[in-house]
């Protein structure tokens, strides 16, 4: 498909820091306030960050990790800080492919326009795992499917130099992160006061808010006063602190499917003054779980009846069913076309150039190449069922070949990006480490939302381009500065 692809990995970007060593106008003053800081005090904030995010419960749990234990996701005291300029085309191109995303999804679950114009193959979306056939003519309210979404942005050094973001993964089923954003940002605020006042940065504790007013906004036709709850896995899920941190701070109730039951096709919550109607679910469990009825039936997590509820249009799911199909890698390479065909303008924002291996042409060049590239499971998520060729043993790109010879279908390749840079505190002291950006995107009503920035995760290893949570990375604060 895109065999002629050629991407020099260059320097990486810093964030910091031109070319020629000066630092950026939007650093100049926090780079003043890093010299004079001791790396003493840093360290000691730093135990005080940790200590404080303990007490709150911020962890993370990592499925298979030191038997499921419980650890903090390591927090950076240095944060990234992006020009207001800079974030406000950002903020065009996300509103954008957003916008794209749920006219396709709306597209394939009703007059399949995009597949009879043959602008992508039908059997990648009719075929793939994430298509729900049980969504197919269903209506939801304003034809958003994508209420929440998390666009996963990388910034790589162009051939001029300059940095250039892409989109490297959109994440529209259960996207998380936003409470260690919000977090963060307490955290900074609390540690170092006097930064803030050194720079107009731009708030994101409204977060709560916002999302609050995009799920009452989806509610179903005719509901003025609707009730909203979060349904969660249960406290094993490795989310679970923002689950409950997010019910909390919207003022909605957290529930397990337990607590909910269907009735007339209208979802109740068991409450200790009876059953109440609940018209919004912001639903964190995977679509196999919802409703045993429907799909796993040995699912304990879900609620019995919830489609039927849902079809009928007497409650809504953010996000809703089958949003997957847009977000799988599979599916990624043809984003830009949505944004042409729905929208019928130019994307803003540019993908990663992708092989798709089900082609032969791209096959060969990549089995050709693996060594230079990053090839990933089109289903896989948080790290895993990926190698980055340049930091992989022969071992691991021999295995990896032989896997991709198997089910060429099931995997993605791409350049190895030289992600961006950003000045970070580890052991031996301030270096630079690679990066990426989670901006949220809110999606009710008519309009479309988001606080500025989003979440930056890192890589805390050397070298390491692999910033997932679950991968040992970890995260900073984001200043959008005015």
């Amino acid at each position: 498909m895109i065999a002629d692809i050629k991407m020099t990995v260059a320097k990486p970007y810093d964030e910091m820091h031109a070319a020629d060593g000066s630092v950026r106008a939007h650093y100049r003053s926090y780079a003043d306030w890093l010299e004079r800081m001791p790396r003493e005090r840093i360290e000691r904030k730093r135990g005080e960050a940790d200590v404080a995010f303990h007490r709150v419960g911020i962890t993370f749990n990592v499925y298979g990790a030191d038997g499921g234990k419980e650890r903090l996701i390591p927090f950076d005291l240095l944060p990234r800080i992006i020009p207001g300029d800079e974030w406000t085309a950002l903020e065009a191109g996300l509103r954008q492919r957003v916008r794209a995303l749920n006219a396709f999804l709306s597209d394939v679950y009703h007059d399949q326009e995009i597949l009879r114009a043959g602008r992508m193959p039908s059997e990648l979306v009719l075929n793939n795992a994430q298509f729900r056939t049980e969504m197919k003519g269903v209506d939801v309210p304003g034809g958003l499917y994508a209420m929440i979404a998390g666009i996963d942005l990388v910034r790589a050094a162009g051939a001029d130099g300059k940095g250039e973001y892409y989109v490297l993964e959109d994440n529209l089923r259960v996207p998380s992160g936003v409470s260690y954003l919000i977090e963060n940002r307490k955290m900074m605020m609390r540690l170092f006061p006097d930064l803030f006042s050194r720079y107009r940065v731009q708030p994101v504790e409204h977060y709560p808010d916002l999302l609050l007013e995009t799920l009452r906004a989806v509610a179903p036709e005719g509901v003025l006063d609707p009730t909203a709850v979060l349904l969660t896995p249960g406290a094993y899920n490795s989310a679970y602190f923002e689950h409950s941190f997010l019910a909390q701070q919207m003022g909605v109730e957290l529930v397990e499917g337990q607590d909910l039951f269907v009735k007339d096709d209208t979802v109740y919550m068991r409450t200790t003054q009876g059953p109440r109607r609940v018209d919004v679910i912001y639903r964190r469990i995977d679509d196999d779980f919802l409703d045993p009825q429907v799909f796993r039936a040995d699912s304990m997590l879900g609620v019995p009846g919830l489609m039927s509820a849902y079809r009928a249009g007497r409650v809504t799911l953010a996000n809703a069913v089958g949003t997957g199909v847009a977000d799988d890698k599979s599916i990624y390479p043809y984003v830009p076309e949505m944004v042409r065909f729905y929208l019928g303008e130019e994307p803003i924002l540019n993908n990663v150039p992708t092989y798709m291996l089900r082609s032969e042409e791209d096959l060969a060049y990549t089995l050709a190449h693996l060594p230079e590239l990053v090839v990933k499971e089109v289903h896989g998520a948080g790290g895993y069922g990926m190698l980055v060729g340049p930091a992989a043993t022969k071992a691991e790109i021999e295995h990896f070949r032989q896997l991709i010879i198997a089910a060429p279908e099931k995997y993605i390749a791409q350049p190895t990006l030289s992600l961006s840079t950003c000045p970070t505190f580890v052991e031996a002291g301030i270096a630079p480490r690679h990066i990426d950006l989670r901006p949220f995107v809110l999606s009710g009503g008519k309009e479309i939302r988001m606080v500025p920035g989003g979440l930056t995760r890192v890589a805390m290893q050397a070298g390491s381009l692999v910033v997932n949570s679950s991968q040992g990375g970890g995260t900073k604060d984001t200043w959008v500065v005015g």
